[in-house]
């Protein structure tokens, strides 16, 4: 049974930094699944922040709105992905999802993942 917990979530002002962790079990080849953040506000959709694969080398891809500002990494030999968040601004408030899936599909859309988390709270004020 797979499972996926998040942490280190939390209220920070803005223009300060967070790092989510995401720790996974139940996978036995992790190292092959691809991996990804996704983020929802009261009231919006669950979006697509940032994923990574590995396939003979690390692939990273990022939403336009967390781009140089989000980085998302991974550690296959403790199952964990990480999200280091700096510069973050108030419309970074959310909920944080972590996300995996071994299948081949759309990096940035929410139904190409099975397994979820149950999310973090990240509030920036202003």
């Amino acid at each position: 049974q797979v499972q996926l917990v998040e942490s280190g979530g939390g209220l920070v002002q803005a223009g300060g930094s967070l790092r989510l962790s995401c720790a996974a079990s139940g996978i036995f080849t992790f190292s092959t699944y691809r991996m990804a953040w996704f983020r929802q506000a009261p009231g919006k959709e669950r979006e697509f922040v940032g994923a990574i694969s590995w396939s003979g080398g690390t692939m990273t891809n990022y939403a336009d709105s967390v781009k140089g500002r989000f980085t998302i990494s991974r550690d296959n030999a403790k199952s964990m992905v990480y999200l280091q968040m700096s510069s973050l601004k108030p419309e970074d408030t959310a909920v944080y999802y972590c996300a995996a899936d071994s299948r081949r599909g759309l990096y940035y859309h929410p139904n190409s993942y099975e397994y979820w988390g149950q999310g973090t709270q990240v509030t920036v004020s202003s």
